[in-house]
């Protein structure tokens, strides 16, 4: 068994069973996969993949199992290449982190532009999906860290800390009626058509919740991942919108009319999350502290420690999370 099998094997498996893409995300030929998989089979007596013809059809049963432990390899593989570099070069190596459009818009440009000149040797790599899809990004270790609202705890093997706690707004044209209450309310929105995230993104969740909560059924008319085309549509008049406070620009949306909405909804906690076993080179920890200052490397270390969710909690029950 080679560990050029077992990597074979896990990017065939995450190129949607595609041998030619994968061949050419590894700079190798398609036959030599094909080859290196077959004899992998051999070796073990199953088959990790079934057929079609010379196709690949679906993963099976014991594939499923000898591909997530060829994962876990790989991923070992990478940590002791880690370990080596910190002891080599502590200031060089990658960083891969996932996360949506908000954060990487508003939350992150300053903490990444101070990372890249404190550390120029570091290649920084972002990637944007959807919460879920960060989530099963850190969890496959196809990046460092997520960092999201939504969805983190629905993978057990990551290690998640609060960052910071942030709240909505309301977004208007100058001249709306909503402009004119002495106060905002639920029941107001509720009678305008409403312009919001996807259900799963920056916290969408609690704002249907409120809704639910006061038997209201919002008018969602319009829906995005994207602040920046959710303000443009609430230009163009297609309804109200809801969306992170950190997401309006007071010089750039000086023609849109901001409404606090933070007494309607319940505030959302923004976490930084990575898989469990990873190792934190030093830029890492950095990078961390960067973004959220009350994670410390003494607290990283402790968080690393805790053996479930409910000791994570425990752990950051006194922290005072700074607000955004």
């Amino acid at each position: 068994m080679k560990l050029q099998q077992l990597r074979y094997i896990w990017e065939v498996a995450h190129h949607d069973l595609n041998v030619s893409a994968t061949a050419q995300s590894l700079y190798t030929s398609q036959p030599g996969i094909s080859k290196q998989i077959r004899l992998l089979e051999d070796e073990l007596g199953v088959e990790v993949f079934a057929r079609s013809g010379k196709h690949l059809t679906r993963i099976t049963p014991a594939g499923e199992r000898i591909i997530n432990t060829a994962g876990e390899i790989l991923r070992k593989v990478e940590s002791i290449k880690q370990i080596a570099q910190e002891f080599s070069n502590e200031k060089k190596g990658t960083l891969s982190i996932a996360t949506t459009h908000t954060q990487a818009r508003y939350a992150l440009p300053q903490v990444i532009g101070d990372f890249i000149k404190q550390y120029p040797e570091v290649a920084l790599h972002m990637h944007q999906g959807t919460p879920t899809q960060i989530a099963e990004m850190a969890a496959d270790g196809t990046v460092d860290f997520a960092i999201a609202t939504e969805a983190l705890e629905q993978f057990g093997d990551l290690v998640m800390m609060p960052c910071y706690r942030w709240n909505r707004c309301v977004i208007v044209p100058h001249g709306h009626p909503l402009t004119r209450l002495p106060s905002l309310t639920l029941e107001a929105l509720a009678e305008h058509p409403l312009v919001t995230y996807v259900f799963g993104f920056t916290g969408r969740s609690k704002l249907d919740e409120a809704f639910s909560h006061r038997g209201l059924e919002p008018k969602v008319v319009f829906t995005a991942a994207d602040a920046d085309v959710i303000k443009t549509y609430v230009r163009l008049g297609l309804g109200v919108g809801i969306v992170a406070r950190m997401a309006v620009d007071p010089v750039q949306d000086a023609d849109l009319v901001v409404l606090d909405a933070s007494e309607l909804f319940e505030p959302s906690v923004t976490k930084i999350g990575f898989r469990r076993g990873t190792f934190l080179r030093g830029f890492m920890l950095d990078f961390i502290e960067r973004f959220a200052p009350h994670l410390t490397r003494e607290r990283v270390l402790e968080a690393v420690q805790c053996r479930n969710k409910s000791e994570l909690e425990e752990l950051f029950a006194d922290v005072e999370l700074p607000t955004c």
